[in-house]
């Protein structure tokens, strides 16, 4: 990259991510290289072993009644969590919520000290696929939750042995602050909340010996000494990681409470976690990294250190109480009340730190029905499945062992099934829904997704996120699904909305806002319109408006408009060519009409076939299209990129999908209009 290149990029990283979080950054990389962090996390436990007596893990919840946990999760839930216990003991995991995969907990490379792998050097450990997260993922002790859930449930003692000889592989391979799984402090605290937890459920096992039990209160000691001294890398982030590291030292602080240094490590994470989460949650709930599955996380975070501050008889701030109710808010707004998933928004790696559920992966409820309790003083869901992680966080007993101490929520909220959203779009038909995307960012975007429309049929995505994939791997999949051109939105000249700077990082955000939104007197339709700026460089404008109809129809108008005041670059005069693309669900498939104004393509679904048709209006004609499924090209001709026709429904997952990208061009403005006709809903069709 040319110097004048470079010093335009840190300028424009300057302006738009604020010097506070840069100058956080280069402070840590000063600690970083001058070796102070190395010094500061030395392997200190060997010296605090001989000194002082093993602190003692207090228990920071009080474990929920047997026949209720039995209950809630019924014949085929309790069946299912003994499977994957099983599973585990066999040395088998799921990462992400994916299929079983070998449980590594060690590695056959010398170690090294964290500082050696930050800087740099000794990456050999990040696996065959050349990304830590398949290292770090098993160190964030997952699999420790399923065995805990299983042995409380059973009483089995062979999963209380598993979880011992798998932690002791683990802190034997792994000793405090040599090897990867010491290299992020967020990591480590995640690791260190789910070994509080674990050692409450198997304090009662035969096999939790007081060795044993010593030994893990030292590892807790040990991994709450290494969070602070890097803590400028995560006020640098404002993040998931600053919640995260700050929650790790909330935990140790009240678990190691007899511990010398717990008053300091339980008063900075209290302090750094509120700090942050009020900065990092807006006014109208949205979470700083512009994604539903990090807003999940941040949600999980809040409701662990609500749960353990009872222990200490401690309210949240009002400030945090009214960001969190709003948090609960927006994630529930967009949720699909069917199936109990989400928009696949933004950056997803596959978090989900404490599976206190039987619900897969991407069923939101059990986080958003503990979340709608506490914060806004009501349950969002009838009593279900989803119920097993408010057991174990402590709202299992409305009686007199109901902890009278912890912080009560805000006013009482009427809940109902759709909180009211500018983005969300329902139906009159009643059995769809849209979310469309229209963000103010104040931090910076993961995903260059602007005017994205997400549409929801019977439980179904049928115009779908791509998601993630995989964040570290070599060409083209390192974040290749954060661009433009994958999602259901408008590219114009074949150009990201933002430019990218890296594989984290966009410059030059683009920012978008409701224009208006309108429904008819009648009630037969409902209509959202929105735009962004993404494309003021070229002095033009992307206008989208959303139409639902009673009859199932939306009409989807994309217009390419000049924006006032703007000189477009590049153009002039000239036609502007756009791509409109759709990802949609791998069926059954037909191309029913193309020619130089309109295409259309007929899927078929379970219910009757589905009906998407595009046209160019307003003098534009159509140049192609392209049906890709998989990176392999089933209509038009050309090159496909490799990472076309996928989906990810989360982490180091990819399946196929069929990506449709119509090729327009005309003189703005003009405009590309979008037709789903869907099958009759089940009300109306059986009147």
């Amino acid at each position: 990259m040319a110097p004048l290149t470079r010093i335009k990029l840190a300028w424009k990283a300057l302006i738009e991510l604020g010097p506070g979080q840069l100058a956080q950054y280069a402070w840590y990389h000063v600690l970083l290289r001058t070796g102070y962090l190395r010094r500061a996390t030395r392997d200190v436990e060997r010296v605090a072993k001989g000194s002082s007596p093993s602190p003692v893990i207090r228990r920071l919840f009080i474990l929920p009644p047997r026949e209720r946990l039995a209950s809630i999760l019924g014949v085929p839930g309790s069946a299912s969590l003994l499977a994957e216990a099983e599973e585990i003991l066999s040395g088998r995991i799921r990462l992400f919520g994916g299929p079983p995969v070998p449980l590594k907990l060690r590695t056959t490379e010398p170690l090294a000290h964290w500082t050696v792998y930050e800087r740099g050097r000794g990456n050999s450990q990040a696996g065959e696929e050349g990304d830590t997260k398949f290292v770090w993922e098993p160190g964030r002790f997952g699999w420790a939750y399923t065995l805990a859930r299983a042995y409380y449930l059973s009483r089995d003692e062979r999963y209380a042995q598993g979880f011992w000889e798998f932690t002791e592989t683990f802190l034997d391979a792994n000793p405090p602050y040599l090897g990867l799984h010491w290299v992020s402090a967020q990591e480590v605290a995640l690791r260190l909340i789910a070994l509080v937890f674990s050692s409450a459920v198997f304090s009662t096992s035969a096999h939790s010996t007081r060795e044993r039990t010593e030994r893990l209160a030292e590892s807790i000691a040990a991994h709450a000494r290494r969070i602070p001294p890097s803590m400028a890398y995560a006020r640098a982030q404002n993040n998931n990681h600053l919640l995260s590291e700050a929650v790790g030292l909330y935990t140790a602080g009240i678990a190691l409470s007899e511990h010398p240094q717990a008053a300091h490590w339980r008063e900075l994470g209290w302090r750094w976690f509120h700090r942050g989460l009020q900065a990092q949650v807006a006014e109208d709930g949205a979470f700083t990294q512009n994604s539903t599955n990090y807003h999940r996380l941040m949600l999980q975070l809040a409701l662990w250190v609500h749960s353990i501050s009872w222990t200490i008889d401690r309210p949240f701030p009002q400030a945090t109480q009214e960001r969190l109710a709003a948090a609960t808010h927006w994630l529930s707004a967009m949720l699909d009340a069917e199936s109990g998933c989400v928009p696949n928004l933004g950056p997803n790696d596959g978090a989900y730190i404490q599976p206190l559920t039987a619900c897969p992966f991407g069923d939101y409820r059990p986080v958003l029905q503990v979340a709608s309790e506490v914060f806004l003083g009501e349950c969002l869901f009838p009593a279900g499945p989803w119920d097993e992680l408010r057991l174990w966080l402590g709202f299992w007993d409305q009686g007199t062992e109901k902890r009278q101490s912890q912080p009560s929520p805000l006013s009482p909220t009427p809940l109902s099934p759709v909180f009211p959203s500018p983005h969300v779009i329902h139906s009159p038909h009643s059995d769809s829904w849209a979310y469309l995307r229209a963000a103010r960012f104040r931090s910076r975007p993961g995903h260059a997704d602007q005017l994205h429309l997400d549409l929801w049929w019977r439980g179904v995505n049928l115009a779908q996120d791509a998601g993630t994939y995989l964040y570290n791997a070599p060409p083209p999949w390192d974040n290749a699904l954060a661009c433009t051109g994958v999602h259901n939105t408008l590219a114009v000249a074949g150009l990201d909305q933002m430019s990218r700077a890296g594989r984290f990082l966009w410059l030059d955000w683009a920012q978008a806002q409701v224009v208006s939104r309108e429904r008819a007197g009648d009630g037969s339709w409902e209509r959202v319109t929105a735009q962004h700026d993404g494309y003021r460089r070229l002095g033009l404008v992307h206008q989208r408006a959303v139409t639902a109809f009673l009859d199932g129809r939306w009409v989807i108008e994309d217009r390419i408009l000049k924006a006032g005041g703007l000189k477009g670059v590049g153009f002039k005069r000239q036609p502007v060519p756009s791509n409109l693309h759709w990802l949609l669900p791998d069926w059954e498939w037909q191309l029913v009409e193309e020619d130089e104004t309109q295409v259309e393509i007929r899927l078929s679904s379970a219910w009757g076939p589905i009906s998407l048709k595009i046209q160019a209006e307003n003098g534009a004609s159509l140049a192609g299209v392209w049906l890709t499924r998989a990176g392999q090209m089933l209509a038009g001709s050309g090159e496909v990129a490799s990472y076309q026709g996928w989906v990810s429904p989360t982490y180091g997952q990819k399946l196929p999908a069929l990506s449709l990208t119509v090729t327009a061009s005309g003189k703005p403005p003009y405009s590309l209009v979008t037709h789903w006709l869907l099958p009759p809903d089940r009300i109306h069709s059986t009147t």
